[in-house]
């Protein structure tokens, strides 16, 4: 029971975006059978990332898109030949894996927080690859 690799594919529309796979993730909780433990999604891109954030009002995710390219603007110095540095940037800036407790087979997560997946040089196919690991 759990501590299996489960890959979630994640479809992209925009160059940009913040994807909520809290519903997703959730499934491969519930699928893995784990009631008691943790369990960690991770992002195999460098261009792209996960982060937990609040869930209840779409303006938030608005606003760090909007501070993220501020922060990280495409910028004509880069030297990286794709392109897409400012990508590369934001997805360091976020991070490429989230941990969180599970408890009778839920995920542990606040009122108003939702998982992420953070794309930044989209639109693509991609991949989170969750562990759920426990009893």
């Amino acid at each position: 029971m759990g501590n299996e690799l489960i890959e979630i594919p994640v479809r992209t529309n925009r160059s940009n975006e913040l994807v909520n796979v809290t519903g997703q993730v959730q499934k491969a909780l519930t699928d893995s059978g784990v009631k008691e433990g943790i369990l960690v999604a991770h992002v195999m891109h460098t261009t792209a990332a996960i982060t937990i954030n609040e869930n209840a009002d779409p303006d938030v995710v608005h606003d760090i898109l909007l501070q993220l390219s501020k922060i990280s603007p495409d910028c004509r110095e880069f030297r990286h030949g794709e392109g897409n540095s400012d990508a590369h940037v934001k997805a360091s800036l976020i991070g490429n894996s989230v941990t969180i407790p599970v408890s009778h087979s839920r995920l542990i997560l606040g009122t108003w927080q939702g998982i992420y997946f953070c794309e930044f040089d989209g639109p693509r196919s991609r991949k989170l690859i969750v562990r759920v690991m426990g009893e």
